[in-house]
């Protein structure tokens, strides 16, 4: 058992290193969410660090997918491949 899956199944929250890594995103990508008011994040009461709720996570991959909310999923172009064969 993975040690995000661990921590997502026994504490339904994660750290924004996991978050990060569970939203395919990087960790300064959330902080601009958190910044720009994306996405709520909670602060630990001890270390004051961000903390994220995994219910807030899924909820936003559902409106990403959905087309809904404030977060856009940039898509790169799709590169077409070209095969090169030899003429001799």
């Amino acid at each position: 058992m993975s040690k995000i899956y661990y921590n997502m199944v026994m504490s339904r929250y994660l750290t924004i290193k996991e978050a990060s890594e569970y939203l395919g995103v990087t960790p300064l990508t959330l902080r601009n969410w958190d910044k720009n008011g994306k996405l709520k994040t909670l602060r630990h009461p001890m270390s004051n660090y961000r903390i994220y709720k995994l219910e807030a996570l899924d909820k936003l991959i559902s409106d990403i997918e959905e087309g809904k909310g404030e977060i856009k999923v940039r898509r790169k172009p799709k590169m077409r491949k070209l095969s090169v064969k030899s003429m001799g």
